[in-house]
């Protein structure tokens, strides 16, 4: 089974926006970290958008709503 690279780059960018937001706690570049993964789609990206399983889709937006909650804790948090 080949696995696209870009695979390797979803799951990198993950990884590093969690470390972001885990560890140095910088969530608006965390945020930005992981957005930049889901530029790496990690399923068929042959695959139109209503062709693909529901499961692909909610993981796709639950990714996208993960990025918009850590850019509003971020902003929120640097609100002063």
């Amino acid at each position: 089974m080949k696995t696209p690279f870009s695979k390797y780059l979803y799951i990198g960018f993950i990884i590093l926006g969690l470390y972001q937001a885990i560890f140095t706690k910088d969530y608006v570049q965390a945020a930005a970290s992981i957005g930049i993964g889901l530029a790496f789609d990690p399923f068929d990206i042959e695959q139109k958008w209503n062709e693909r399983p529901i499961w692909q889709k909610a993981v796709l937006l639950i990714h996208l709503a993960l990025v918009a909650a850590l850019f509003g804790l971020g902003i929120g948090l640097n609100d002063k």
